[in-house]
């Protein structure tokens, strides 16, 4: 006879942003090395930051995170509920890894709401086989009044399940105790029996000036604090594109600088992550109206709306300051919608890029036509390369509707890296549709090593390990931290 599964944790907020993702995947870590088995879920999330699991199905990537911090395979059932904004108040609506259609924001509870309370009971279903303890992480404030008769993620779910819930708070913002007091006092009877402890994020400073302010909140609401967590140094794959702003972080040591675009619809942003983990690389987030003159390279990463992305590009001169710069020498290396920019031109005769069909002109960079057609390529994908080093190992995932194929009669020749994408023939402008093609280390230190060259700079050691062992030890940092700082038998007893 199989032994019933422990009760679900879940992990609140007092607001986004305050770290929910990040704690959930610490105690995904922390709970494995305790000998359980748990299993991150996230019914609904807002993300343009995105994974492909091994069945092609499409889920956020911090739950794909949470998932390696569990030691499990990332699956969409995990987070059967994705959403990616499409602009002007729209988005795609992604069920259990499929896309299902686009939602008006005004329509979206009207004519989603029943469908996706449905295929997040059957992700449960799914992640109950596991047999672990489901870890739930929540969205943005659970006590949104407007909302509440409507949600999907937060408290209905910790309702269904009779989870034990921890709300956190980010006392950087300021008013942690109106965060706290007025989350509190928003919950319904039913929904305040389910809370079973406070915990504050990102505390600077000495622990020992909190200690009033922990006990006036055990007082006032009856609930433990079951710790204070320090701001963190170690940064991490950001859920949303606004936590962009934080990643500034400047390295005096830095030879080489490289840029990465950050336009209105940036998607998939963490494939720039190994690079921004390398010790020699400063890692630029630039607007579109900024310069790109003195950086050793160029980043153009993925788009939820290329053409509408493209458009920024040409209106903000963009467009031109780039191919100047390719025209001077400079580096570009493009990602998914990044690579359909490169091209001649892109055809959109379905409208799924705009609201009306047509047809735009691309940057000119690589002799390419990109053509948008219903259905997505989702699939992971392994390939070996010739350039910039022959034999090297990529793996990562495709996630695209556009297809891609070079001109007929072009002006010059394109060699194409089957699995991987196109290089033109001094090799300075590169364009892949391989998502995570950086965290192959190697692969990614050939690159940066044929930059070094360019600089006169001795090359670095080829033969390191994927980015996924550092994000591994980044996980197991996050796991000591909460382990050091976080009073857990509250929640497990």
């Amino acid at each position: 006879m199989t032994a019933p599964s422990p009760p679900p944790l879940m992990v609140l907020g007092t607001s986004s942003g305050v770290g929910k993702s990040l704690i959930t995947a610490g105690l995904c870590r922390l709970l494995r090395r305790r000998g359980e088995q748990p299993v991150p879920f996230k019914g609904q999330n807002m993300s343009l930051n995105a994974y492909v699991d091994e069945d092609g199905g499409e889920m956020a990537y911090a739950q794909a995170m949470q998932a390696w911090a569990a030691g499990l395979t990332p699956g969409a059932a995990m987070n059967p509920v994705l959403l990616k904004p499409c602009g002007q108040g729209s988005s795609e609506v992604i069920h259990l890894g499929r896309s299902v259609g686009i939602s008006r924001a005004e329509h979206y509870y009207r004519d989603w709401f029943r469908p996706g309370w449905l295929a997040i009971r059957q992700g449960l279903d799914i992640c109950r086989q596991r047999q672990g303890r489901l870890l739930l992480e929540g969205a943005g404030s659970p006590v949104e009044v407007n909302l509440q008769a409507r949600d999907l993620t937060n408290l209905r779910l910790a309702q269904f399940l009779r989870a034990r819930c921890v709300l956190v708070a980010d006392i950087e913002r300021g008013g942690v105790f109106a965060q706290i007091v007025g989350t509190l006092q928003l919950l319904r009877p039913v929904e305040r029996s389910l809370m079973a402890g406070l915990l504050i994020n990102r505390f600077r400073g000495q622990r020992s000036l909190f200690d009033e302010g922990r006990l006036w909140l055990e007082r006032r609401t009856g609930l433990p604090v079951l710790g204070v967590l320090p701001w963190l140094g170690e940064r991490f794959p950001a859920e949303d594109s606004l936590d962009l702003l934080e990643r500034q972080a400047r390295k005096p040591e830095a030879e080489l600088r490289l840029a990465v675009l950050r336009l209105p619809s940036i998607s998939n942003f963490s494939d720039m992550d190994p690079l921004a983990a390398e010790a020699t690389v400063q890692l630029d987030w630039l607007l579109p109206t900024d310069t790109v003159d003195r950086y050793d390279a160029v980043l153009l990463p993925g788009s939820k709306q290329t053409m509408a992305d493209l458009k920024v590009m040409q209106t903000t001169r963009m467009d031109e300051r780039l191919q100047r710069y390719v025209a001077a020498g400079g580096v570009v290396l493009a990602i998914c919608g990044g690579l359909q920019m490169l091209g001649q031109r892109l055809h959109d005769p379905h409208g799924l890029e705009a609201e009306t069909p047509g047809d735009m002109e691309g940057l000119g960079l690589l002799p390419l036509v990109t053509a948008f057609k219903p259905g997505k390529v989702q699939r992971q994908w392994t390939t070996t390369t010739t350039w910039p080093e022959p034999g090297q190992s990529c793996t990562g995932f495709e996630l695209h509707h556009g297809q891609t194929t070079p001109l007929a009669r072009a002006a010059q020749p394109l060699y194409a890296q089957p699995g991987l994408g196109w290089v033109s023939p001094c090799g300075r402008v590169v364009g892949t549709y391989l998502h995570g093609c950086l965290e192959a280390g190697p692969w990614r230190r050939h690159w940066l090593n044929w930059l070094r060259s360019r600089r006169g700079l001795p090359p670095l050691p080829t033969a390191v390990s994927h980015h996924a062992t550092q994000r591994d030890r980044l996980l197991d940092r996050l796991a000591d931290a909460v382990d050091e700082n976080v009073n857990l038998e509250p929640l497990l007893r």
